[in-house]
């Protein structure tokens, strides 16, 4: 009865996400039916993480935090490191209880290759090689986090000289709706890689969310479309990929949460320096 149950739901979803046609019922079912491990450190924050054996062709390990500013008591806030830094190292710095990697950066000279405005300082542009993957950004304003669309118009128009505002990209779902990635290089689009993304919900919850990859035996990673499909299908309704590959990773109350590659090991010590990370803290 459960299992028919199931196969029902996934057809539903199916049908739902009708311009994801890459996946299967079987990806639906294997979302459906995942075995989360729950932990609730504190009201309105929530700690799931699933390890699916087979899903989009191999194991996958998803990590998500739940955030609900409603009950938690909490703010969000993007934090730019004076050096690159570990995200686990700038959550603390920040005081921070749930935090993510945050956009694309210049490895070499450290700062962030996407717009970036503290205030009424713009900190950073969106480098020309940029421009086709960063259609979207957060923004933080007296604590709250919001996504917006963007693009090299928008970056150029953009006057607001309050908050903080970070590109980055693809803009995965847009009010439910899958956004479009045509202009985007397709190699990245349709290569699985560790994933970071931030998600917001027709409830107003926040997710942190990652996915493992570059582990072949344990996590596989995903391709935009896997990802958009999943947070979709999850429940997401507005969702923004950030910087992934070796920069995934997931912070919450003093450890990492999901494997960072950069060591190649499937572990939870192989972080990569990063310039900026998104978090929440207590309000004071």
């Amino acid at each position: 009865m459960i299992q028919k149950l199931f196969i029902s739901i996934c057809l539903l979803l199916l049908a739902a996400t009708a311009p994801l046609k890459a996946q299967t019922e079987a990806d639906s079912l294997a979302i459906v039916s995942a075995q989360w491990e729950i932990t609730s450190t504190r009201k309105g924050i929530v700690q799931k993480c699933a390890a699916i054996p087979l899903l989009f062709d191999g194991p996958q390990y998803i990590s998500l935090i739940e955030i609900d500013p409603r009950l938690a008591r909490v703010k969000a806030g993007i934090a730019v490191a004076d050096t690159m830094t570990q995200t686990s190292h700038i959550a603390k710095v920040h005081n921070a209880i749930a935090a993510i990697n945050g956009s694309y950066f210049d490895t070499k000279r450290g700062n962030s290759v996407c717009y970036l405005r503290i205030g009424k300082t713009v900190v950073d542009t969106t480098t020309a090689s940029e421009l086709k993957r960063v259609t979207g950004a957060i923004r933080v304003y007296k604590g709250k986090l919001s996504i917006l669309p963007w693009n090299k118009q928008v970056e150029k128009d953009y006057k607001k000289r309050r908050g903080t505002v970070l590109a980055s990209g693809p803009l995965m779902l847009k009010d439910g709706q899958v956004c479009d990635w045509s202009a985007c290089e397709q190699n990245f689009i349709k290569t699985q890689h560790p994933r970071s993304a931030i998600v917001t919900t027709h409830e107003g919850k926040v997710w942190l969310l990652t996915v493992d990859g570059r582990a072949p035996q344990h996590a596989q990673g995903m391709n935009i479309p896997q990802l958009t499909y999943l947070i979709r299908l999850l429940g997401g309704s507005n969702a923004l990929n950030l910087d992934g590959g070796g920069s995934t990773t997931l912070w919450h109350t003093g450890q990492v949460v999901n494997h960072p590659s950069d060591n190649k090991r499937f572990d939870h010590k192989g972080e990569r320096c990063v310039p900026n990370i998104v978090y929440f803290s207590s309000k004071k």
